[in-house]
């Protein structure tokens, strides 16, 4: 996981997350129960390590719809910290990835487990969808 004040990346046990785990590095907390955000020099890391099904919001700071979907993304990182992993990669911060993987319009969620895409969804996703799509 990268830490959210240094950018180090840590390991993390998701196991282990109501223990409060924090940077090896800048010792601050690592807080799991909200959207983590990734950067294109982090995120293959971070979908690739992940033990658990990670759930990325790529996203843009003006996108209406995005701020839409926010408040839902926050509830369920917080409801299923442990369980699932939630990352937030800001399309024009990092275009290279979401070139990569096709981002044409936002928001777009992608699941992957494993570090394969497993899932996709365009546009304000209902909780219950986003539920049936990380069982």
């Amino acid at each position: 996981m990268p830490c959210p004040f240094c950018a180090t990346l840590n390991r993390v046990d998701l196991g282990r997350v109501d223990d409060r785990p924090h940077c090896g590095e800048c010792r601050r907390p690592i807080l799991l129960d909200r959207p983590v955000t990734v950067s294109d020099e982090t995120f293959a890391r971070v979908v690739s390590d992940a033990t658990v099904p990670v759930v990325v919001d790529f996203y843009a700071d003006w996108c209406g719809p995005c701020k839409m979907m926010a408040p839902t993304l926050d509830a369920f990182a917080h409801q299923r910290r442990g369980s699932v992993l939630v990352v937030k990669l800001d399309t024009d911060r990092n275009q290279e990835t979401a070139q990569r993987y096709g981002i044409r319009g936002i928001p777009t969620l992608i699941v992957f487990r494993d570090g394969k895409e497993a899932a996709r969804e365009v546009g304000v996703v209902p909780r219950q969808r986003l539920d049936a799509l990380v069982p």
